[in-house]
């Protein structure tokens, strides 16, 4: 575990540190805590297994280009992202970082944590050689929309998925 930094959000230190294997839990707990997430990410979802998670998390921490991050509060975890640094040839050949599976916790949702995250993940983005920072959110996700719109986030292109474990191989 690194700690990556210390956020003042609402009057209160919220540390934020590198995840480790421990953490795998509470994230999945996060990432369950809404609507959307409820059925597809928890662990009855998986036959009540957390390996599916444990592994993902060992193939994110053994890669460099990969940062998932932890928003802790008084030992806590109060919220994630995932920063991935994308490198490629388009954009004369510029970093790109990938936000993904950002979340707040329901309690702390609205205190200024979700904006301090991502401000903290583009000026890592910019640190670490990004010229552009990305992310997708379903379509459903309006308040989310207004929420990364007022960080200066556009939609300015349109995302398609393509669902390997539904489509015959």
């Amino acid at each position: 575990m690194t700690l990556l930094t210390t956020l003042p959000v609402a009057g209160r230190a919220v540390t934020l540190r590198t995840a480790v294997r421990d953490d795998v839990p509470a994230l999945v707990a996060l990432l369950a805590d809404d609507d959307l997430g409820r059925d597809r990410e928890t662990t009855r979802a998986h036959g009540g297994e957390l390996a599916p998670y444990l592994r993902a998390f060992d193939l994110l921490d053994a890669d460099p280009g990969q940062l998932l991050v932890v928003a802790a509060l008084d030992g806590e975890v109060v919220g994630t992202l995932q920063l991935s640094v994308i490198p490629g040839l388009s954009r004369g050949g510029a970093l790109r970082a990938q936000l993904e599976a950002v979340r707040i916790a329901g309690g702390h949702r609205g205190t200024g944590l979700g904006t301090a995250l991502i401000r903290w993940a583009v000026g890592e983005a910019r640190r670490r050689g990004c010229a552009l920072v990305q992310l997708t959110t379903d379509k459903r996700r309006t308040d989310a929309h207004r929420f990364y719109g007022r960080l200066g986030f556009r939609a300015s292109h349109e995302g398609l998925k393509l669902d390997l474990r539904s489509v015959p191989g």
